[in-house]
């Protein structure tokens, strides 16, 4: 597959075109952002190891029927299949933590009855705002059925990813999930990224943090805790 020049430079990610019009290559950065891109650092080999902890976590998924853009990947570099974007941002959360505790007023670690549904558009203009399914379908970004489609489809990815992170020790609280349209043919697929970046994860026998909340929080450690996720992972998921 032949890489050619850049159609999209994000601060997290580079894109690039290739030879194929359907295949696209996205290019990691070491860059870490929060607060809606107010608090910004570089932490060297970041964007790797999220590269290698999406590629084995989408080969998982892929491997359980659900579709992703992921093809292969290679060091920070990741070959994909071209989407056109959904601007829709879903968090499947298993316990209450984050925002939502100043949000409704509950306490951290609080565990639902299931795991809460929140959609967010993703749309800077408005600041990314939490919404409906209804908007969703107002602002024409899916239909129904498609909404359906994405809801069903990100229980099944919780399903999937709290069972492999608890064979590893680490308790998934939640997970950023984002979906576009496949450019070959159109279908909803699962995109971006699945990392420590957007899922908020804690070690089951100490509650250590090991996600992009130890960056919030101006804890240490940032880039080792990525890495033992990855390792702890490997572990499980290569056997």
């Amino acid at each position: 597959m032949e890489k050619r020049d850049i159609v999209f430079n994000g601060k997290e990610k580079k894109v690039f075109a290739t030879d194929n019009d359907n295949r696209i290559i996205i290019h990691f950065k070491d860059v870490t952002l929060g607060y809606n891109n107010i608090k910004k650092a570089i932490f060297r080999g970041k964007g790797e190891v999220n590269c290698r902890i999406s590629a084995m976590l989408f080969k998982l998924l892929e491997s359980n029927g659900i579709r992703t853009h992921f093809i292969e990947a290679c060091d920070r570099e990741m070959l994909c299949r071209k989407i056109d974007i959904i601007p829709l941002a879903l968090t499947i959360r298993n316990k209450v933590s984050g925002t939502l505790v100043s949000r409704i007023g509950v306490a951290e670690g609080t565990v639902p009855e299931e795991p809460l549904f929140d959609l967010h558009y993703n749309n800077d203009e408005f600041a990314d705002p939490l919404i409906t399914g209804q908007h969703a379908v107002l602002l024409g970004l899916v239909n129904k059925e498609e909404l359906a489609f994405i809801y069903e489809t990100a229980g099944k990815v919780n399903k999937i990813l709290s069972e492999a992170f608890h064979k590893a020790g680490i308790e998934l609280v939640d997970v950023k999930l984002e979906f576009g349209r496949a450019a070959d043919n159109g279908e909803i697929i699962i995109s971006d990224e699945i990392s420590p970046d957007t899922c908020r994860l804690w070690d089951e026998a100490t509650g250590k943090i090991l996600d992009k909340t130890r960056f919030l929080k101006d804890l240490s450690d940032v880039v080792a805790s990525y890495h033992e996720v990855y390792e702890r992972l490997s572990q499980v998921l290569d056997k």
